[in-house]
C-alpha cells in the first residue's frame, strides 16, 4: 500500500529532518523575544499561537523546499502544499506552545517525512523523523529500518531501546490534555480510570516529546486523544524504531480518536481501560 524507499533516500530524509529540527530549535531558543506575546488562538482561548511558531514553520518550509522542492508540506500553523514526489513533510514548529510561552521545559520541534496522504487517517506512514528538545539540547531521530537514536548535549549519540514489557501496575504513563471542554471531559474520565491501575502519570505538554521519552525508556507507555498528524508523525517513527507498538483504539495506526504507544501488552491493556470512555466521533 505504501511506497518503499531505498536506503539512500531514507538516509537523505533522516538527515534533512535532523537539520530542520535542529535549526528550528535554535531559532526558537536564540531568537525568543524577552516578552513573548500570543499572536492568535485556534480551537479555543487556550490553544495559542506565538510569533515564534510562525517563524519556526516558515524556516522549516524554506529549508525543506530548497532541498526537496517536489515534496509536500503540512504544518500546524497552516502550511499545506501538495506533493508531486510521493513524499510529504509534517511539521510541528513548536509542539507544546503553552509550555514555551511560560518557559516551562516541555516543548519541542517535530519534523517528519511521510509517504501517502497525510490528510487522511490511515493513508500515510512516517518513514523518517526528528524531534529537537531545546531545553536539554537533545535531538531524537529515526528512519525506517535504521533504529531510533538520541544525540545528547555533549554530541554523543546512543541508540534507543524502550523498556521491556512490564505490568500495568508498574507502568509510568505519559499523556496530555486537549484545549476544548469536551476533550478535557473525556480525558479527565480516562485518566481517572487509568490512574489507580498504574505506577503514575506524567505530562510535559508535548506529544512529540512524550513519544520520544517513551522511546528512550524514560516512561513505559503513552496515550492521548485529539492529536493531529503533526503531533505524532515524528514521534511515531521514533517510537516504532525503538521497538514499541503505536496504534489507535482499534487500529494499527494512530487516529484523532486515540493514540496509544508502548509494548504490545501495555497498549492492549491501556486500550481496554480507556475503551468505555472513548468519545463517539
Amino acid at each position: 500500500m505504501f511506497a518503499e524507499l531505498d536506503a539512500a533516500t531514507l538516509a537523505e530524509l533522516r538527515e534533512l529532518a535532523c537539520d530542520v529540527a535542529r535549526r528550528c530549535g535554535r531559532l526558537i531558543t536564540e531568537e525568543r523575544p524577552e516578552r513573548l506575546e500570543v499572536a492568535s488562538t485556534k480551537s479555543s482561548a487556550v490553544d495559542i499561537v506565538t510569533e515564534m511558531d510562525q517563524r519556526s514553520e516558515e524556516l522549516a518550509h524554506q529549508l525543506i523546499f530548497q532541498a526537496r522542492p517536489d515534496d509536500g508540506l503540512l504544518g500546524e500553523e497552516g502550511l499545506d502544499r501538495p506533493s508531486t514526489s510521493g513524499i510529504s513533510w509534517i511539521i510541528d514548529p513548536i509542539d507544546g506552545t503553552v509550555s514555551y510561552l511560560y518557559g516551562f521545559p516541555g516543548y519541542a520541534v517535530s519534523v517528519a517525512a511521510v509517504v501517502g496522504d497525510p490528510h487522511i487517517e490511515g493513508a500515510w506512514r512516517p518513514v523518517a523523523g526528528a524531534v529537537a528538545f531545546p531545553p536539554l539540547d537533545e535531538l531524537f531521530y529515526a528512519s525506517v529500518g535504521s533504529g531510533a537514536w538520541l544525540v545528547e548535549a555533549d554530541g554523543s549519540a546512543r541508540q534507543l531501546h524502550a523498556h521491556p514489557a512490564t505490568t500495568l501496575e508498574k507502568s509510568l504513563v505519559s499523556t496530555g490534555f486537549g484545549y476544548q471542554i469536551g476533550q478535557r471531559t473525556w480525558q479527565g474520565l480516562a485518566v481517572g480510570a487509568l490512574l489507580p491501575q498504574i505506577r503514575d502519570i506524567r505530562r510535559t505538554g508535548s506529544a512529540a516529546l512524550d513519544m520520544c521519552q517513551l522511546a528512550a525508556g524514560r516512561t513505559d507507555a503513552f496515550y492521548d486523544h485529539a492529536l493531529n498528524p503533526w503531533d505524532v508523525a515524528a514521534g511515531w517513527v521514533i517510537a516504532s524504531e525503538a521497538g514499541l507498538s503505536v496504534g489507535g483504539l482499534d487500529t494499527e495506526y494512530p487516529t484523532h480518536l486515540l493514540v496509544v504507544a508502548g509494548s504490545e501488552p501495555s497498549v492492549r491493556q491501556i486500550v481496554d481501560v480507556l475503551r468505555p470512555f472513548a468519545p463517539q466521533e
